[in-house]
Order: C-alpha cells, then sequence, then structure tokens
C-alpha cells in the first residue's frame, strides 16, 4: 500500500479542468465540454492553506480536484505530491471531511471513531493500541465530556466527522467548508483544532466562504478563486496589502479582510468607497474596476499574472516538477487495510447499532403491527371447517399476501438514505461494496421485515385457527419470510442508484397493487385473462399467495360429514376439499406445486439483488469519477 510522506508539500499546476454536460432536449440532445477551472497554480506546505471565493466561483471543485475527488479525464494538468505525481490510491491515504454531516448519529462519539479506526488503522496495531488512538483523538478534539454520549449537537458532529479522519493520522487533510451551519464560536474551535494539527505537521487544504477575522488570522496560505480563475495564492498575511495595491482601495481599520476580497471580487465597491473618503485616498486608480463583475475579475486575473507571487510561484513549481515530467496518475485504484469478513463484522456491528439506536421507531412499528393482526384476524375469527369457508380462508391468505408486498414498499430506502455516507466511506478506504451490500442486507433488512412478518402471521394463525399441523405452521412461516424478502428485493431494484425515494417508491407500488390485483382475480375467475397469464412470471404475490393456498388447504375436508358433494348444508356448487379449490386455481397439487413457488420467489430475489448490487456498482463509478476501479 502505497503513503504519502509524513510532511507532505502538495503543489500544482492546473492548466483547465473541463466538465461534461448534456444540453438540448431529446433527440436533439448532446454532449459538450464545459471549461470550468482554468490557469490555476499553487502549492500547500504544511499549515492551514484556506481556499476562498464567492458562491458557486470554484472553490469546493478546486478542493475536489486537488483531493482527487473529481473524475481525473478532466483534468489538464499536474497535481504532485512533493514534487511527484499522487499516488493512484490517494484518495486512501488522505483524509477528507464532507460539508454535510454524515456521522452516524445514533452511534455515541467513541464508538464513530472506533469504526474508523477499526476499519482503516493498520492490522498490526492492536486493539490496545487503536484505544489509544481513539482517546488521543477525542482529547485532542476536546470531546471528553461528550465521547460516550450520541452525536446530536451540530459542534460535536463536525467535531467527530474530523476525529475520524484525524484517527489515521494521514499528513494531508482536505475539508469542504468545515464552518458551514456552526456558530462563531464553535467554528473558532473547529479552527483552533486544525491550527493546533497543522502546528504538527499535518498539510491541511480547506475550502471555507465569509470566515470571520478570528478564523482569517489563523490561516497559512490562502488562494482566492472566482468564476474558475485564480485571483491569488500566498501567505494569507500578505493578501490584504496585494488586494489594496490592485484596486487602490483600502480595507477599513475596523473591517474583516475575507469581507472586502470577496467585496473586491464581486465589484461591490460600496463599504471600500466610503472609508476612501473618509481616509482621503485618491480615486482615479480604481474607476475602471467598479462598472461590472466581469471586467473586474478580469483585470484581477492579469494583476495577478504580473505579481511577484505569481512568478514566486512558478519558479517554486517548476523546481518541484522539473524531476518529474510525467502526468499525475489517473485514480484507478482504492486500497484497504482490513479483510473482506473483518469489513463484514463491522458494517454489521454498526448497523445493528443504528438499528437499536431508534427504540422508538421499533416499537411504533411492532405496535402497528399488533393492531393490523387483530383487525384482520377479528374480522376473520372463528372460521370453522365448513365447505362456505373455503373462500374466506383463500382471502385471509391474500391479505396476508398484501400485508408483506406493501410493508415491504419502504425497502427500497434502504441504500438511498447512507448514499452520500457510503460513497465517502467507500472512496476512503474503509469498506469494499460487497461486504457493505451483504452487511446491510443481514443487519438492517432482515431484523426489519423478519420481526413484523412473525407476529403479524403468529396472530391471524392462532386467533383465526388454520391449519392446526405444525408442519403446516412453520411452512407458513417460511413462506411468509420468503415473500417478504422477495418482495424487499424488488423495492431496493427499484430504490438502488437513485438519488430521491419518491419516484422508486410509486414505481414499486404501482408494480404491487397490479400484480396484487392480477393475484386477487384468480380468487373470483379461478385464472388469470388468457392475453395477461405471461405477467405471473413476474410477480412475486403470485408465487407466494399460490404457495400459502397449497400449504394451507391440501388435505383439508370442509365437509367432514358427507360421502358425496351434494346436501342440503353444501350444495354442488360449493366446494367441499382443499385439492378441489386448488385445481380450480391451477395449483399442482404435488409436493412440488408447493415448493416450486419458494424455488420461484428465491430466484427472483437473487436476479433482484443482483440488479440491486449492479446499479450500485453503476450509481457509485459515476459519482465517484470514471477513472475508479471499484472493488467488490
Amino acid at each position: 500500500m502505497k503513503t504519502v510522506p509524513k510532511e507532505a508539500v502538495l503543489s500544482f499546476r492546473i492548466t483547465s479542468y473541463r466538465v461534461k454536460q448534456k444540453i438540448g432536449f431529446l433527440h436533439g440532445r448532446k454532449t459538450v465540454e464545459i471549461e470550468v477551472l482554468s490557469n490555476i497554480n499553487g502549492i500547500m506546505k504544511p499549515g492551514l492553506n484556506a481556499i476562498m471565493g464567492p458562491p458557486g466561483g470554484g472553490k469546493s471543485l478546486l478542493l475536489d480536484v486537488l483531493a482527487a475527488r473529481k473524475d481525473p479525464h478532466g483534468l489538464s494538468g499536474d497535481v504532485l505530491i512533493n514534487g511527484a505525481p499522487r499516488p493512484a490510491n490517494f484518495r486512501s491515504i488522505s483524509g477528507y471531511v464532507l460539508q454535510e454531516d454524515v456521522v452516524m448519529d445514533s452511534l455515541t462519539v467513541r464508538e464513530n471513531l472506533q469504526f474508523s479506526a477499526a476499519l482503516r488503522l493498520p492490522t498490526t496495531m492492536t486493539n490496545a493500541e487503536k484505544n489509544e488512538r481513539i482517546n488521543m483523538v477525542i482529547k485532542e478534539l476536546g470531546l471528553d465530556a461528550v465521547a460516550d454520549f450520541k452525536v446530536r449537537a451540530s459542534r460535536e458532529r463536525k467535531r467527530t466527522m474530523i476525529g475520524m479522519e484525524l484517527i489515521t493520522d494521514h499528513p494531508i487533510l482536505f475539508l469542504d467548508e468545515p464552518t458551514t451551519g456552526l456558530d462563531s464560536s464553535t467554528a473558532s474551535t473547529v479552527l483552533w483544532i486544525l491550527k493546533k494539527k497543522a502546528k504538527q505537521g499535518c498539510t491541511i487544504i480547506f475550502s471555507i466562504h465569509q470566515p470571520q477575522y478570528s478564523i482569517f488570522r489563523l490561516f497559512d496560505s490562502l488562494t482566492l478563486v472566482a468564476s474558475g480563475k485564480l485571483m491569488f495564492h500566498g501567505p494569507a498575511q500578505e493578501a490584504l496589502g496585494y488586494f489594496e495595491s490592485a484596486v487602490g482601495y483600502q480595507c477599513g481599520t475596523h473591517n474583516n479582510p475575507a469581507d472586502f476580497f470577496l467585496d473586491v471580487i464581486n465589484g461591490d465597491f460600496s463599504g471600500v468607497a466610503s472609508n476612501r473618503e473618509e481616509e482621503d485616498f485618491e480615486a482615479n486608480e480604481t474607476e475602471e474596476f467598479v462598472k461590472t463583475k466581469k471586467p473586474v475579475i478580469g483585470q484581477l486575473v492579469e494583476f495577478y499574472i504580473n505579481s511577484s507571487f505569481y512568478r514566486e510561484t512558478k519558479t517554486k513549481l517548476d523546481k518541484l516538477s522539473g524531476v518529474h515530467e510525467a502526468k499525475s496518475l489517473a485514480f484507478k485504484e482504492i486500497t484497504y487495510v482490513t479483510s473482506f469478513c473483518d469489513q463484514l463484522r463491522w458494517i454489521i456491528w454498526r448497523s445493528f447499532k443504528n438499528y437499536l439506536g431508534f427504540p422508538q421507531v421499533t416499537f411504533i412499528q411492532t405496535l402497528i403491527t399488533v393492531a393490523l393482526g387483530l383487525i384482520v384476524g377479528a374480522s376473520f375469527v372463528g372460521l370453522k371447517s365448513e365447505c362456505t369457508e373455503v373462500q374466506n380462508r383463500a382471502s385471509l391468505l391474500f391479505l396476508l399476501t398484501v400485508f408483506q408486498c406493501i410493508t415491504s414498499v419502504s425497502s427500497g430506502e434502504l441504500f438511498v438514505l447512507e448514499q452520500k455516507l457510503f460513497i465517502h466511506e467507500h472512496i476512503s478506504g474503509y469498506y469494499r461494496m460487497l461486504p457493505y451490500f451483504f452487511g446491510k442486507l443481514i443487519s438492517e433488512l432482515i431484523p426489519r421485515r423478519l420481526l413484523p412478518s412473525i407476529i403479524f402471521t403468529f396472530i391471524l394463525y392462532f386467533m383465526v385457527g388454520l391449519n392446526p399441523s405444525g408442519k403446516a405452521f412453520f411452512t407458513m412461516i417460511f413462506t411468509v419470510l420468503m415473500l417478504g424478502y422477495s418482495a424487499s428485493s424488488v423495492s431496493l431494484s427499484f430504490g438502488a442508484g437513485e438519488n430521491a425515494v419518491s419516484i422508486p417508491t410509486l414505481l414499486v407500488t404501482i408494480y404491487f397493487v397490479f400484480m396484487l390485483y392480477f393475484s386477487g382475480l384468480s380468487l373470483f375467475f379461478g385464472t388469470i385473462l388468457p392475453g395477461l397469464s405471461w405477467l405471473q412470471y413476474f410477480s412475486v404475490p403470485h408465487y407466494g399467495f399460490r404457495a400459502l393456498q397449497h400449504n394451507e388447504l391440501l388435505g383439508q375436508n370442509f365437509c367432514p360429514d358427507l360421502n358425496t358433494a351434494e346436501s342440503n348444508s353444501c350444495p354442488n356448487y360449493v366446494i367441499c376439499t382443499g385439492e378441489e379449490f386448488l385445481r380450480m386455481q391451477n395449483i399442482d397439487l404435488s409436493p412440488w406445486g408447493l415448493w416450486k413457488n419458494h424455488v420461484a420467489m428465491a430466484s427472483m430475489m437473487i436476479i433482484f439483488l443482483t440488479i440491486t448490487f449492479l446499479q450500485l456498482l453503476y450509481f457509485n463509478k459515476n459519482n465517484l469519477g470514471l477513472g475508479v476501479r471499484l472493488k467488490w
């Protein structure tokens, strides 16, 4: 596993960065390349390196390009570490903190750090050494008081996210707007923590919008970006004098330099103009600047290119890149320090913790399941083994099928809700895709489907009085679980690879409504309409319903006192045996007639889960960049 030196200097010479964008409509749709970054050069040394600029100016994009979190095929130029191309697994051996809060708030601070340490620290480290590292990070971040409490407040969430990256002690740490959503006090605390880490030799690179002065004065290096172009790159404390000489205005004594920079870039000179009048600065030098925003940016770019900062940076870059002429590698490798089994075990551990972290949800789900079971059971209570009750038994089994299908619709959000968390952790080298996929299925899908299915079936079975055979009872439980998991796999295949759950939920609901409709028709018409009979081969409810009927009705005699099929109490149009009803439904009476439905449901479950996995592969390949080779 390739690593980065203990102290790393990141240098970059970006000629351009282009993204592909589709324009047009339907058949006239075409793909064009748009240049979003151009002529951006710089050097980031150990310390606090800030990338600042107006919203939409390209600061976060530049950060992601430097961190190798964007498609490398769009990059023209080089990004080097100590003068050498970044290793192919650079994503896995550098830290990255997202702007969004993706930390598991159902876990404690210590448990989140423990998860990161277990999957990212070398396996040669003992558990005692890992726990010592965790305690050290907790102390550094000032989280001692809340270490064993669930992560709730924003200040704890942000520091926990930073702590999960500091666990690995990487020499380079990237942060995307670390102060977003924090109050001024918490923001200052976070930056002081980063400053302390930077003094230990860590190269910290982060984007930030408009920091307060107490934060700005901590910066070692400042890079100003607007409209994808470089306005300034150099020592942060020299930026103010540079801008004053560039525009001819001075920042007021009590004004924030960060506000001053952005006002100048945005072409807003109202605030500094008043200061100029008060302090009697000359006005002629800046009249051309205040006309429109575009000329301001253009002139600032030109002024920087002619500045000593640019010439000095260019000289240093020439020295750093002189030895290595080759371009940076395409980032096709994500490395992992733990085995498949270890990754699976820890994903299951965290998912179970997450599941148990919301007991109120489990309680409400159980309460609703019991209530529905009692309501449905009360509607069929006292069901007798008489010839007039055969249709009622089949109707009850159909309701059980409906319950399994409808409650499985919510399974489609399993991989949607944690997309950002998964993408971040997977690309950072926490785990491969396959253990994550199996871990989520085992730890969340099974318990969430297992408990409601067993409770609902148990209540109906004994409240209504279905087939008293023990074999029939356990076969029904197995059938219901197979039906539930098969239906859940359908929902997962619709939801995987989507950014929102609304459309997949609508589509899978339509699927179940149509399939249940045609399955319900068989109760009254025996078979599906000939022209639509092919639908049964794609219907999970069809196989589940037939298996439940076979298990419940085979061998049942609903006219026990009769030797013939005709009497006053059982007219000749009433069904007296389960076999007779099953024949009307075209259900095979042999044992294979039962188990082939389970085989069909198992096959469909495997097919739909495979589709789900392939969708996740495709979705994450697009999100991680075309240059990534995803590891299963």
